[in-house]
């Protein structure tokens, strides 16, 4: 049974994700805040400084490209799937914002990996690994690959803002455990 008011009983709601699942949910968040953190911020700093923090932002990439893909490997098939919190147009809006953000992410890693290769630049992976490919430099799709991934950035950030915003609302003005399903604690 799902609640459809606040006044239910939190702990109605408050069956919480699996471990993994609350693992790569948070993973996901610290990696987009880092690499978002990082790409407003590395045009303060000298151009080695610049370079090491762009490279970070490669390699924190590529770590959020293979968590992504776990992610949705483990949503489609082991992951722990509750039913909705919240039933309605609540509901199918939360559901919507999820998908969303799952193809704002997944678009990223496309455009991020792409802009790269129209630079015919390699990828480093923390310096452990290089990736050459095949160059296609071409300074007119740099520039458009450059644009969308930055949107698509603060794309992302504005709803993944949204998105905690709204479960901070669920924790302390609706008070019905919605938000513990993603926070682990006691299980319901």
């Amino acid at each position: 049974m799902t609640p459809t008011s606040p006044s239910m009983d939190a702990q109605t709601v408050a069956v919480r994700y699996d471990g993994t699942t609350i693992l790569l949910h948070w993973l996901t968040a610290l990696l987009v805040l880092a690499l978002f953190t990082l790409a407003v911020t590395w045009g303060l700093f000298e151009r080695d400084t610049r370079k090491q923090l762009q490279s970070l932002h490669i390699s924190l990439g590529i770590l959020l490209a293979m968590v992504l893909v776990v992610r949705i490997a483990w949503r489609t098939t082991r992951g722990r799937r509750l039913p909705l919190a919240i039933e309605g147009l609540q509901g199918k809006a939360a559901r919507g914002m999820h998908y969303l953000l799952y193809a704002l992410l997944a678009l990223q890693v496309v455009l991020g990996f792409t802009w790269r290769w129209a630079q015919a630049e390699s990828f480093q992976f923390f310096g452990l690994v290089q990736l050459q490919f095949a160059t296609l430099h071409r300074a007119a799709l740099d520039d458009v690959l450059g644009e969308l991934h930055d949107i698509n950035g603060w794309t992302i950030v504005i709803l993944a803002g949204l998105h905690a915003a709204v479960a901070l609302v669920h924790r302390y003005v609706l008070k019905d455990g919605v938000l513990q399903r993603m926070l682990g604690g006691s299980r319901a």
